[in-house]
């Protein structure tokens, strides 16, 4: 069956069986590879995108369920310039391995969407279901809270 998307701004039509993750649609179908596969369970948050500005996993989420716009870490921020989220991840230098690090700042960038100053608690707990094998939990919070504010002083 085909399926129009509408991915980072742009329309794409898909024709595949409705119940292929979205995961696999992104990667394999249309080259986006930046999300990433993790466990397949919807357990790791690599594979985080937004769909309609909601945090998912893309995994876990198939073809025939997408229900609105969605946003990949390629979409995230403007086209040859990186987003605060991004910047403050390079600032505070979160990435080690960096493989999870897509799915981290898709579920970041959610929060700050939803919760624009957010504190440690808000922080773990908006988080908590995306690891970091390397253990990078102090940098990221510290990453998400200069977010916070540079997004909150270029408002």
């Amino acid at each position: 069956m085909a399926y129009t998307l509408e991915i980072n701004g742009q329309s794409h039509e898909v024709d595949l069986p409705g119940e292929v993750p979205l995961l696999w649609v992104l990667r394999d179908t249309l080259g986006m590879t930046g999300t990433k596969f993790g466990c397949g369970v919807a357990a790791c948050g690599a594979c985080t995108v937004h769909i309609d500005g909601v945090a998912v996993q893309s995994c876990q989420t198939t073809l025939e369920t997408v229900d609105g716009p969605v946003t990949t870490i390629e979409g995230l921020g403007t086209p040859g310039a990186m987003s605060a989220i991004q910047r403050a991840w390079v600032e505070h230098d979160v990435a080690q391995c960096g493989y999870c690090q897509s799915g981290q700042i898709m579920q970041a960038a959610a929060l700050l969407a939803e919760t624009p100053d957010p504190t440690d608690d808000e922080i773990d707990a908006a988080m908590w279901g995306n690891l970091c094998r390397c253990g990078t939990y102090p940098r990221i919070r510290a990453a998400i809270h200069t977010a916070a504010k540079t997004i909150q002083a270029e408002g």
